[in-house]
């Protein structure tokens, strides 16, 4: 049974937080996106966010995500799709509103069909390696302008920004750095001459380090169990 007056409890929590970062930071807590990450929990809690007023909702694999989309088409709520996007299941995203882990420019190209075949248009987040870990995902810095051009030249796909998932740590000043380091990404393509629309959005910040992230800039964060609570499953 859901508990849906504590979900939303913890839900005013999480926004109360993000205010607080932003103004610690000298921002404007509106230039925050939270982005509700419901992957494992069922449709039911999805409801019972967006009863309390939450309009992004995030997931990591596309098969789970297309059955909620299904299950709260009558909501008016946003998708978006944070996990690792394999090119065999690309076809398959042309009902999302954002992806956030582009990491090559034939994705962009296989994303861009998807959403013109669903006759709808999608913004890309590319995802950044900064750290090397070969457990995650992500372009490196020198990749960036081919993935870049191809969403120039793409038509129903807009890139708007860049992501990053920086390595799991302890201590939550060690994760500042690739914040940091993100922002630094942004404004070197844009003295390259990458049009700053294509890189106003920075994806960063978990339940874990989402306050640190916003005070270093962040536009969108992916807070999961701090809203729905603890997972029993991946």
């Amino acid at each position: 049974m859901i508990d849906a007056s504590a979900l939303s409890a913890r839900l005013a929590d999480v926004r109360a937080r993000i205010e607080r970062a932003a103004g610690r930071a000298g921002r404007d807590p509106a230039a925050v996106r939270l982005i509700a990450v419901s992957k494992t929990f069922p449709a039911d809690c999805v409801r019972a966010a967006a009863a309390a007023g939450q309009i992004d909702f995030g997931e990591n694999k596309v098969q789970e995500a297309l059955q909620k989309i299904d299950r709260t088409s009558d909501l008016a709520i946003r998708w978006h799709l944070i996990g690792h996007l394999q090119s065999n299941k690309a076809k398959k995203v042309g009902r999302f509103d954002v992806v956030h882990s582009i990491d090559d420019a034939a994705l962009v190209g296989k994303v861009d069909e998807a959403a013109r075949a669903a006759g709808r248009t999608i913004e890309l987040l590319v995802q950044v390696d900064l750290a090397g870990e070969a457990t995650k995902h992500g372009a490196r810095e020198d990749e960036l302008v081919s993935i870049f051009d191809a969403g120039r030249a793409a038509r129903a796909v807009t890139i708007t920004g860049l992501m990053i998932l920086p390595p799991a740590v302890e201590d939550l000043e060690a994760a500042r750095p690739y914040f940091r380091a993100l922002r630094g990404v942004r404004d070197r393509l844009v003295a390259r001459g990458v049009d700053p629309s294509m890189v106003r959005e920075l994806s960063m910040g978990m339940s874990h380090d989402f306050e640190v992230a916003v005070e270093e800039g962040a536009t969108l964060v992916r807070v999961g169990t701090a809203i729905f609570g603890r997972r029993t499953s991946v």
